[in-house]
């Protein structure tokens, strides 16, 4: 089946071909001779290969995108800077959208987040080009304007978890942070808080590259669903922190968007399911 573009660019070839012919009818190029049916069929035999060669070109499919930010590239500062914004969403981020789009070619359309359970069986391609499409658009999705997020903060629902979890809020930030560091988290990778699947616990847990615990085989064999993650990946802060990731892990606090932690929770908690990412 041809793609929308495909489709779009045989539609444009063969009109500019009808039109040709019979600008070439009214020339009297083809002769008196010859009927409207039969000007055009000699046209499209002389653009033959190039008709053949549009309508056999494979158009790659553009199933999922980037998702746009929706603060600006220096909103997040001084806790993450505009450059390394820029890099990371338009660069990185848009790598994986386009070698997922890639890999999936061919393929039925399927929501980002469904490819997650099954990613590890699926392949490299998947695994790795589907986890960074999902993780990183859950992570600009969480952060907020430093202002903006100040004036946020944990749901009632979370807050009961979190106290419940790990003891309080302090407990956890460090929790998170202990994990976050090199050490914890050797090389690339993501830390996250999950809710566990029968959604009356948290947990902290590291998973490398762009794994994600909702891929089935990352974590002890379970699934569980992350409603906070931080990119712990060189790309996320070397440009402005270098080798001092866990300053980056302390002052990315600044910009988390409590409400929307909360309301990845209340979905996971309900749903016992990942939450959508748009893209």
């Amino acid at each position: 089946m041809l793609t929308a573009m495909k489709f779009i660019t045989t539609s444009l070839f063969f009109g500019s071909a009808a039109a040709f012919s019979l600008d070439m009818m009214k020339a009297g190029e083809y002769g008196a001779g010859l009927n409207r049916r039969e000007i055009v069929d000699k046209t499209l035999a002389i653009l033959g290969s190039a008709a053949t060669a549009i309508i056999s070109t494979p158009a790659i499919s553009n199933a999922y995108s980037v998702p746009d930010l929706t603060y600006n590239y220096e909103a997040l500062e001084p806790s993450i800077d505009s450059k390394t914004m820029t890099i990371h969403h338009d660069k990185h981020h848009a790598t994986y959208v386009a070698n997922l789009n890639k890999a999936r070619d061919g393929k039925s359309d399927v929501p980002i987040v469904d490819l997650m359970a099954d990613a590890l069986e699926a392949g490299p391609a998947i695994r790795n080009n589907g986890g960074g499409h999902y993780n990183h658009a859950f992570f600009w999705a969480e952060m907020a304007p430093p202002d903006k997020a100040k004036s946020t903060k944990p749901s009632k629902q979370l807050t009961g978890l979190i106290k419940k979890s790990f003891g309080s809020m302090d407990v956890m930030k460090e929790k998170f942070e202990k994990q976050a560091a090199p050490g914890a988290v050797f090389g690339s990778g993501w830390v996250w808080v999950c809710v566990n699947r029968a959604g009356n616990k948290l947990e902290i847990v590291g998973t490398p590259n762009q794994d994600n615990p909702l891929m089935k085989g990352v974590i002890k064999d379970q699934i569980m669903i992350p409603i906070l993650g931080l990119d712990v990946w060189e790309h996320a802060y070397y440009l402005k922190y270098q080798n001092r990731r866990t300053e980056y892990v302390s002052n990315w606090w600044n910009v988390v968007d409590w409400d929307k932690v909360s309301a990845n929770c209340k979905y996971a908690v309900e749903k016992h399911a990942g939450v959508p990412m748009q893209g």
